[in-house]
């Protein structure tokens, strides 16, 4: 028996009058109303706080250079797509748009021409964030649109940080753990999978469905171009699906405190997202560790004022006329310095976070985008299937 008594009362008494009216519900159908209720929910209702004074930290907010970092990616695309004069880039998971302003504030002051033919997308389904973007987003009004949905485009999609907070079903071995009431207390009850008022009888989904729609989604509308998709996961079979509650960046014991208050993420399966992909037409173009990825990116600005590069990595600088589109160096400042250290280091995030690339309609490329020149094959962590 859990302790509910805090978090948002109105969310928890809602919650409460479901399970009481419908019974015990998947975990999936729970977490959707912790996260995304309308109004209630932690970040439908715009009380998620990220960074310092947050719950937790991202790579966003570490500084605007992860953001400079991704420009040099997208820029390759660019190219590599033939200089299209109407490149979308789509992101989804937005937040306050504060990634999105970093990628267009480099972009503008230092590739004009990728400037001129960049559109930007944002796909945000609730309104107090679509406002806090327009806000800081107010000075690219020509640039930044908000579709109410995914519409076909060219270029790239790209997430930081979403995947790990789409719901997901606690499945293990055909049982499935549920929501449900001792009292006025929530609690878990273990029934054979698919026995739930929100799960018909005899479903066989994946437990983590809406992901699995999520790529569906991509791949429907990817005319050609790639998803860069960044977030942190496991690839082993038997992956341990723990969900994790964040609060004030302290780890909060159970779902079942702080509701609506509160992160709740897991571990992404990443080979069952590069599956998926594969069964809709998307290859696999890389997959590696942030470490390896951003490092990879960073070989590809010229020798220049360009930070130092990452103690390990001995592969042989790539002069930037190598990379066509890329800046020509980065920000050389003791600020851009320290976050480089933080977005890279094995102990912070550099190992914390995975990258994975897809493609669609490109053929196989002699030479991988720069964010792979220092990975693996895919293959090695996803499996002899999932491989570019």
């Amino acid at each position: 028996m859990l302790n509910t008594q805090n978090g948002n009362l109105a969310l928890i008494s809602w919650i409460r009058s479901e399970i009481e009216k419908q019974g015990p519900q998947s975990f999936a159908w729970f977490m959707q109303q912790a996260l995304y209720h309308p109004e209630h929910g932690y970040y439908a209702s715009g009380r998620c706080v990220i960074g310092r004074k947050g719950d937790y930290f991202t790579n966003v907010s570490v500084g605007p250079l992860f953001g400079q970092l991704l420009v040099a990616q997208f820029s390759e695309i660019w190219e590599r797509l033939g200089r299209t004069n109407d490149f979308v880039i789509v992101e989804q998971g937005a937040h306050d748009g504060q990634f999105a302003l970093d990628v267009l504030e480099f972009v503008q002051k230092r590739l004009p021409e990728f400037f001129d033919a960049l559109c930007y997308r944002i796909l945000e389904p609730f309104p107090i964030l679509e406002q806090q973007q327009r806000r800081k987003l107010q000075a690219f009004d020509d640039k930044v649109k908000w579709p109410d949905s995914l519409e076909p485009f060219t270029g790239v999609h790209f997430s930081n940080e979403l995947l790990d907070a789409l719901p997901v079903r606690l499945i293990s071995y055909g049982t499935e753990k549920l929501v449900a009431l001792d009292g006025d207390k929530f609690v878990f009850v273990e029934r054979p999978q698919g026995t739930t008022a929100s799960q018909p009888s005899g479903d066989s989904g994946s437990f983590n469905q809406p992901a699995l729609d999520w790529i569906d989604g991509i791949a429907a509308n990817l005319q050609r171009g790639y998803a860069i998709a960044i977030d942190y996961g496991c690839t082993d079979d038997d992956f341990p699906r723990n969900v994790q509650v964040r609060a004030q960046h302290r780890h909060v014991d159970s779902p079942f405190e702080q509701i609506g208050d509160a992160d709740i993420t897991m571990s992404v399966d990443w080979r069952s997202i590069a599956g998926r992909a594969q069964a809709n037409g998307l290859r696999v173009a890389g997959f590696t560790d942030q470490h390896h990825f951003l490092a990879g990116i960073i070989s590809g600005f010229g020798r220049g004022d360009s930070p130092e590069r990452p103690a390990g990595d001995r592969g042989p600088v790539t002069d930037a006329k190598e990379r066509p589109g890329f800046p020509s160096s980065l920000p050389d400042s003791r600020r851009a310095k320290r976050e480089l250290q933080t977005l890279l280091h094995p102990e912070m995030l550099g190992r914390a976070f995975q990258v994975l690339v897809l493609a669609k309609n490109v053929g196989p490329e002699t030479n991988p985008l720069a964010g792979f020149k220092f990975a693996h094959a895919p293959r090695r962590a996803l499996g002899p299937g999932n491989q570019n």
